[in-house]
Protein backbone atom coordinates (compact mmCIF):
# COMPACT_ATOMS: atom_id res chain seq x y z
CA UNK A 1 0.00 0.00 0.00
CA UNK A 2 1.36 3.39 -0.73
CA UNK A 3 2.23 5.55 2.07
CA UNK A 4 0.47 8.55 0.38
CA UNK A 5 -2.69 6.70 0.48
CA UNK A 6 -1.70 5.11 4.03
CA UNK A 7 -1.29 8.47 5.32
CA UNK A 8 -4.54 9.90 3.67
CA UNK A 9 -6.81 8.15 6.39
CA UNK A 10 -4.41 7.24 9.12
CA UNK A 11 -3.03 10.80 9.55
CA UNK A 12 -3.73 11.45 14.03
CA UNK A 13 -3.23 15.07 15.66
CA UNK A 14 -1.44 13.95 18.54
CA UNK A 15 -1.89 17.83 20.94
CA UNK A 16 0.28 18.99 23.18
CA UNK A 17 2.75 17.01 24.92
CA UNK A 18 2.20 15.27 27.48
CA UNK A 19 3.86 13.02 30.40
CA UNK A 20 2.96 9.79 28.99
CA UNK A 21 1.75 6.57 31.57
CA UNK A 22 -0.08 3.35 31.28
CA UNK A 23 -3.50 5.17 30.98
CA UNK A 24 -2.37 7.58 28.58
CA UNK A 25 -0.93 4.79 26.30
CA UNK A 26 -3.90 2.68 25.78
CA UNK A 27 -5.91 5.96 25.73
CA UNK A 28 -3.56 8.30 23.10
CA UNK A 29 -2.69 5.44 21.23
CA UNK A 30 -4.05 5.69 17.34
CA UNK A 31 -5.65 2.69 15.61
CA UNK A 32 -5.86 1.99 11.87
CA UNK A 33 -9.73 1.95 10.11
CA UNK A 34 -10.60 -1.46 9.33
CA UNK A 35 -10.29 -0.67 5.89
CA UNK A 36 -6.69 0.02 6.45
CA UNK A 37 -6.57 -3.64 8.25
CA UNK A 38 -8.29 -5.42 5.31
CA UNK A 39 -5.87 -3.41 2.85
CA UNK A 40 -2.37 -4.07 5.00
CA UNK A 41 -2.70 -7.68 5.75
CA UNK A 42 1.11 -8.80 5.53
CA UNK A 43 1.58 -11.55 3.39
CA UNK A 44 5.48 -12.88 3.79
CA UNK A 45 5.53 -16.56 4.15
CA UNK A 46 9.17 -17.93 2.76
CA UNK A 47 8.86 -21.52 1.65
CA UNK A 48 10.82 -22.78 4.71
CA UNK A 49 8.43 -21.41 6.85
CA UNK A 50 5.47 -23.29 5.37
CA UNK A 51 7.81 -26.66 5.50
CA UNK A 52 8.91 -25.41 9.58
CA UNK A 53 5.05 -25.45 10.12
CA UNK A 54 4.54 -29.09 9.03
CA UNK A 55 7.57 -30.24 10.67
CA UNK A 56 6.93 -28.25 14.00
CA UNK A 57 3.00 -30.25 13.54
CA UNK A 58 4.44 -33.82 13.11
CA UNK A 59 7.37 -33.68 16.14
CA UNK A 60 4.94 -32.31 18.38
CA UNK A 61 3.75 -35.53 20.21
CA UNK A 62 6.81 -36.19 21.43
CA UNK A 63 7.86 -32.99 22.79
CA UNK A 64 7.29 -32.35 26.95
CA UNK A 65 7.65 -28.34 27.08
CA UNK A 66 7.51 -25.57 24.12
CA UNK A 67 9.87 -22.91 24.76
CA UNK A 68 7.99 -19.59 22.56
CA UNK A 69 10.56 -16.79 22.22
CA UNK A 70 8.83 -13.33 21.99
CA UNK A 71 10.20 -9.71 21.81
CA UNK A 72 9.54 -8.00 25.24
CA UNK A 73 8.64 -4.89 23.19
CA UNK A 74 5.46 -6.62 21.62
CA UNK A 75 4.62 -10.12 23.50
CA UNK A 76 1.01 -9.73 21.38
CA UNK A 77 2.74 -8.77 18.38
CA UNK A 78 5.50 -11.57 18.29
CA UNK A 79 3.41 -14.53 19.96
CA UNK A 80 2.81 -16.32 17.09
CA UNK A 81 -1.18 -17.77 17.35
CA UNK A 82 -0.43 -20.69 14.62
CA UNK A 83 1.69 -22.31 17.12
CA UNK A 84 -0.91 -21.80 20.39
CA UNK A 85 -3.48 -23.48 18.18
CA UNK A 86 -0.60 -26.66 17.37
CA UNK A 87 0.56 -27.03 20.73
CA UNK A 88 -2.87 -27.38 22.78
CA UNK A 89 -2.24 -28.24 26.43
CA UNK A 90 1.40 -28.50 26.49
CA UNK A 91 3.34 -26.57 29.46
CA UNK A 92 4.76 -23.46 27.76
CA UNK A 93 7.54 -21.33 28.71
CA UNK A 94 6.95 -17.60 27.52
CA UNK A 95 10.82 -15.87 27.44
CA UNK A 96 10.77 -12.15 26.84
CA UNK A 97 13.62 -11.56 24.66
CA UNK A 98 15.39 -8.03 24.28
CA UNK A 99 13.96 -7.09 27.69
CA UNK A 100 16.55 -4.27 27.97
CA UNK A 101 15.07 -2.81 25.34
CA UNK A 102 11.25 -2.69 26.80
CA UNK A 103 9.65 -0.68 29.41
CA UNK A 104 10.39 -2.42 32.89
CA UNK A 105 7.15 -2.04 33.92
CA UNK A 106 5.34 -2.85 30.91
CA UNK A 107 7.29 -6.11 31.11
CA UNK A 108 6.57 -7.25 34.15
CA UNK A 109 2.85 -6.94 33.44
CA UNK A 110 2.59 -9.09 30.34
CA UNK A 111 4.57 -11.68 32.65
CA UNK A 112 1.71 -11.59 35.18
CA UNK A 113 -0.85 -11.87 32.24
CA UNK A 114 0.48 -14.64 30.26
CA UNK A 115 1.33 -16.50 33.55
CA UNK A 116 -2.81 -16.39 34.11
CA UNK A 117 -3.45 -19.12 31.13
CA UNK A 118 -2.65 -22.97 32.98
CA UNK A 119 0.30 -24.62 31.92
CA UNK A 120 2.41 -21.05 30.94
CA UNK A 121 5.49 -19.69 32.71
CA UNK A 122 7.11 -16.59 31.32
CA UNK A 123 10.45 -15.00 31.90
CA UNK A 124 12.19 -12.07 30.89
CA UNK A 125 15.79 -12.35 29.44
CA UNK A 126 18.27 -10.06 27.76
CA UNK A 127 21.75 -10.97 26.47
CA UNK A 128 23.51 -8.96 29.04
CA UNK A 129 22.37 -11.37 31.85
CA UNK A 130 23.78 -15.07 30.53
CA UNK A 131 23.02 -16.62 34.02
CA UNK A 132 19.47 -15.74 33.54
CA UNK A 133 19.20 -17.10 30.37
CA UNK A 134 20.64 -20.09 31.70
CA UNK A 135 18.22 -21.15 34.44
CA UNK A 136 15.61 -21.55 31.57
CA UNK A 137 16.46 -25.34 31.56
CA UNK A 138 15.62 -25.85 35.33
CA UNK A 139 12.50 -23.56 34.74
CA UNK A 140 11.94 -26.03 32.03
CA UNK A 141 12.48 -29.38 34.00
CA UNK A 142 10.19 -27.68 37.06
CA UNK A 143 7.33 -27.69 34.26
CA UNK A 144 6.95 -31.51 33.52
CA UNK A 145 7.80 -33.09 37.47
CA UNK A 146 6.60 -36.28 35.89
CA UNK A 147 9.60 -36.53 33.56
CA UNK A 148 12.27 -36.42 36.47
CA UNK A 149 15.30 -38.27 35.63
CA UNK A 150 14.56 -38.61 31.85
CA UNK A 151 15.70 -36.52 29.31
CA UNK A 152 13.04 -33.58 28.55
CA UNK A 153 12.35 -32.55 24.95
CA UNK A 154 11.74 -28.98 24.56
CA UNK A 155 10.76 -27.67 21.32
CA UNK A 156 12.51 -23.60 20.59
CA UNK A 157 10.58 -21.55 18.62
CA UNK A 158 10.00 -17.81 17.74
CA UNK A 159 9.67 -15.15 15.39
CA UNK A 160 12.26 -14.35 12.71
CA UNK A 161 15.07 -12.24 14.34
CA UNK A 162 13.77 -12.70 18.10
CA UNK A 163 17.16 -14.05 19.21
CA UNK A 164 16.09 -17.20 19.53
CA UNK A 165 19.68 -18.84 18.02
CA UNK A 166 21.78 -16.41 20.30
CA UNK A 167 19.60 -18.07 23.41
CA UNK A 168 20.08 -21.13 22.14
CA UNK A 169 23.97 -20.87 22.31
CA UNK A 170 23.97 -19.60 25.93
CA UNK A 171 21.88 -22.45 26.95
CA UNK A 172 24.31 -24.72 25.34
CA UNK A 173 27.32 -23.12 26.52
CA UNK A 174 28.74 -23.20 22.92
CA UNK A 175 28.01 -21.88 19.43
CA UNK A 176 25.60 -24.12 18.05
CA UNK A 177 23.12 -22.08 16.25
CA UNK A 178 23.60 -19.09 13.24
CA UNK A 179 22.75 -15.91 14.66
CA UNK A 180 22.09 -12.77 12.59
CA UNK A 181 20.35 -9.46 13.04
CA UNK A 182 17.88 -10.30 9.93
CA UNK A 183 15.10 -12.44 9.83
CA UNK A 184 14.87 -16.11 8.37
CA UNK A 185 18.51 -16.96 10.01
CA UNK A 186 17.30 -20.53 10.32
CA UNK A 187 16.38 -22.45 7.93
CA UNK A 188 16.21 -26.03 9.19
CA UNK A 189 15.27 -28.42 12.21
CA UNK A 190 17.69 -29.18 14.32
CA UNK A 191 18.15 -31.13 18.12
CA UNK A 192 20.67 -29.45 20.72
CA UNK A 193 21.34 -31.32 23.92
CA UNK A 194 21.75 -28.46 26.57
CA UNK A 195 23.15 -30.58 29.65
CA UNK A 196 20.90 -31.58 32.56
CA UNK A 197 18.99 -34.18 30.92
CA UNK A 198 17.32 -31.33 28.40
CA UNK A 199 16.94 -31.26 24.64
CA UNK A 200 16.23 -28.55 22.33
CA UNK A 201 14.11 -29.31 19.09
CA UNK A 202 15.43 -25.96 17.10
CA UNK A 203 12.69 -24.71 14.67
CA UNK A 204 13.13 -21.63 11.70
CA UNK A 205 11.45 -18.47 12.62
CA UNK A 206 8.01 -18.80 12.07
CA UNK A 207 5.59 -16.15 10.84
CA UNK A 208 2.24 -16.87 10.24
CA UNK A 209 0.58 -16.44 6.62
CA UNK A 210 -1.05 -13.26 6.83
CA UNK A 211 -0.90 -10.75 9.94
CA UNK A 212 -4.30 -9.62 9.33
CA UNK A 213 -4.01 -6.90 11.99
CA UNK A 214 -2.39 -4.34 10.71
CA UNK A 215 -1.23 -2.58 14.03
CA UNK A 216 0.58 -6.14 15.25
CA UNK A 217 2.36 -5.86 11.03
CA UNK A 218 3.99 -2.34 11.57
CA UNK A 219 5.10 -3.61 15.30
CA UNK A 220 6.82 -6.42 13.32
CA UNK A 221 8.14 -3.75 11.01
CA UNK A 222 9.44 -1.69 13.80
CA UNK A 223 11.61 -4.33 15.47
CA UNK A 224 13.05 -6.40 12.46
CA UNK A 225 10.98 -9.24 12.03
CA UNK A 226 9.87 -8.92 9.01
CA UNK A 227 12.04 -8.31 5.78
CA UNK A 228 12.23 -4.15 4.99
CA UNK A 229 12.05 -5.57 1.45
CA UNK A 230 8.19 -6.91 2.49
CA UNK A 231 7.44 -3.79 3.59
CA UNK A 232 7.40 0.29 3.12
CA UNK A 233 10.00 2.18 5.62
CA UNK A 234 7.62 5.15 5.32
CA UNK A 235 4.65 3.41 6.71
CA UNK A 236 6.65 1.87 9.55
CA UNK A 237 8.09 5.62 10.62
CA UNK A 238 4.85 6.83 10.17
CA UNK A 239 3.10 4.20 12.66
CA UNK A 240 6.26 4.89 14.74
CA UNK A 241 5.78 8.56 14.83
CA UNK A 242 2.21 8.08 15.70
CA UNK A 243 2.75 5.59 18.84
CA UNK A 244 5.71 7.51 20.27
CA UNK A 245 3.93 11.34 20.01
CA UNK A 246 0.85 9.18 22.06
CA UNK A 247 3.62 8.18 24.30
CA UNK A 248 6.78 9.15 24.45
CA UNK A 249 7.13 12.61 23.29
CA UNK A 250 9.79 13.41 25.64
CA UNK A 251 11.49 11.00 24.04
CA UNK A 252 11.24 12.62 21.04
CA UNK A 253 12.30 15.92 21.97
CA UNK A 254 14.96 14.40 23.36
CA UNK A 255 16.68 12.36 20.68
CA UNK A 256 15.79 15.05 18.08
CA UNK A 257 16.35 18.30 19.62
CA UNK A 258 12.74 19.30 18.86
CA UNK A 259 11.50 22.03 21.05
CA UNK A 260 7.47 20.01 20.59
CA UNK A 261 6.37 17.63 19.11
CA UNK A 262 4.45 18.62 15.45
CA UNK A 263 0.96 17.95 15.31
CA UNK A 264 0.82 15.14 12.91
CA UNK A 265 2.99 11.82 11.90
CA UNK A 266 4.06 12.78 8.24
CA UNK A 267 5.23 16.76 10.25
CA UNK A 268 6.75 14.48 12.70
CA UNK A 269 8.85 12.53 10.07
CA UNK A 270 9.44 15.66 8.49
CA UNK A 271 11.19 17.37 11.33
CA UNK A 272 13.40 14.52 12.23
CA UNK A 273 14.49 14.73 8.56
CA UNK A 274 15.14 18.37 8.62
CA UNK A 275 17.21 18.01 11.92
CA UNK A 276 18.97 14.86 10.69
CA UNK A 277 19.95 16.53 6.83
CA UNK A 278 17.55 14.26 5.04
CA UNK A 279 16.94 17.42 2.35
CA UNK A 280 16.55 16.47 -1.36
CA UNK A 281 15.72 18.55 -4.62
CA UNK A 282 14.31 22.32 -3.97
CA UNK A 283 15.11 21.61 -0.08
CA UNK A 284 12.12 19.22 0.38
CA UNK A 285 12.70 16.40 3.33
CA UNK A 286 13.43 12.72 2.15
CA UNK A 287 10.53 10.56 3.98
CA UNK A 288 12.05 7.40 3.27
CA UNK A 289 15.33 8.69 4.51
CA UNK A 290 13.71 10.51 7.38
CA UNK A 291 11.43 6.79 8.22
CA UNK A 292 14.52 4.72 8.15
CA UNK A 293 16.41 7.10 11.06
CA UNK A 294 13.65 6.40 12.91
CA UNK A 295 12.88 3.26 12.44
CA UNK A 296 16.54 2.20 13.00
CA UNK A 297 16.75 4.46 16.22
CA UNK A 298 13.71 2.77 17.57
CA UNK A 299 15.20 -0.32 16.64
CA UNK A 300 18.31 0.40 18.48
CA UNK A 301 17.27 1.29 21.66
CA UNK A 302 18.28 5.11 20.75
CA UNK A 303 15.01 6.57 21.98
CA UNK A 304 15.05 4.40 25.46
CA UNK A 305 13.24 1.19 26.39
CA UNK A 306 9.87 0.95 24.63
CA UNK A 307 7.03 -1.52 25.02
CA UNK A 308 4.39 -1.01 21.77
CA UNK A 309 1.41 -2.60 22.97
CA UNK A 310 -0.31 -3.80 26.56
CA UNK A 311 -2.37 -6.84 27.31
CA UNK A 312 -5.55 -3.80 27.05
CA UNK A 313 -4.52 -3.00 23.70
CA UNK A 314 -3.91 -6.35 22.69
CA UNK A 315 -7.36 -7.26 23.71
CA UNK A 316 -9.32 -4.54 21.81
CA UNK A 317 -7.43 -5.42 18.68
CA UNK A 318 -8.23 -8.86 19.28
CA UNK A 319 -11.98 -7.65 18.97
CA UNK A 320 -10.91 -5.61 15.63
CA UNK A 321 -9.04 -8.28 14.08
CA UNK A 322 -12.43 -10.71 14.22
CA UNK A 323 -14.30 -8.41 12.83
CA UNK A 324 -12.04 -7.70 10.14
CA UNK A 325 -11.38 -11.24 9.59
CA UNK A 326 -15.77 -12.12 9.84
CA UNK A 327 -15.89 -9.29 7.28
CA UNK A 328 -13.25 -10.76 4.60
CA UNK A 329 -14.74 -14.38 5.19
CA UNK A 330 -18.26 -13.31 4.53
CA UNK A 331 -17.31 -11.15 1.24
CA UNK A 332 -15.65 -13.95 0.64
CA UNK A 333 -18.72 -15.76 0.60
CA UNK A 334 -21.02 -13.60 -1.56
CA UNK A 335 -18.04 -13.55 -4.10
CA UNK A 336 -18.49 -17.38 -4.40
CA UNK A 337 -22.35 -17.33 -4.64
CA UNK A 338 -22.19 -14.42 -7.13
CA UNK A 339 -19.86 -16.63 -9.65
CA UNK A 340 -21.71 -19.84 -8.80
CA UNK A 341 -24.91 -17.86 -9.65
CA UNK A 342 -23.11 -16.83 -12.80
CA UNK A 343 -22.34 -20.17 -13.67
CA UNK A 344 -25.75 -21.53 -13.50
CA UNK A 345 -27.20 -18.58 -14.90
CA UNK A 346 -24.78 -19.56 -18.21
CA UNK A 347 -25.95 -23.76 -17.77
CA UNK A 348 -29.43 -22.45 -17.68
CA UNK A 349 -29.23 -19.96 -20.74
CA UNK A 350 -26.99 -22.78 -22.70
CA UNK A 351 -30.01 -25.89 -21.88
CA UNK A 352 -32.54 -23.33 -23.17
CA UNK A 353 -30.36 -22.87 -26.36
CA UNK A 354 -30.03 -26.68 -27.38
CA UNK A 355 -33.32 -26.62 -26.89
CA UNK A 356 -34.89 -24.45 -28.32
CA UNK A 357 -32.96 -25.17 -31.71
Amino acid sequence: MPANLLASFATVSFGAPKKPSCDDRLEAYPTFSLLATILMSIQWFPGHMHKARLEIQSVLPKVDVVIEVLDARIPYSSENPMLAELRGDKPCLKVLAKSDLADDAMTAIWISHFEESVGVRAHAVTTEDVPTIRRLKHIVAKMVPHRAGMTITAMIVGIPNVGKSTIINFLANRKIAKTGNTPAVTQQQQRVNIGDSVALLDTPGVLWPNVHNVNSGYRLGLVGAIKDTAMDYADIGFFGARYLAASYPERLMQRYDLTSVPGTDLELIEAIGRRRGCLGKSNLVDIDRASRILVNDIRAGELGRLTLETPELMRREQVQTAKVIAEKEEASKEKDAKRKKRFRDKQRAQRKSREMN
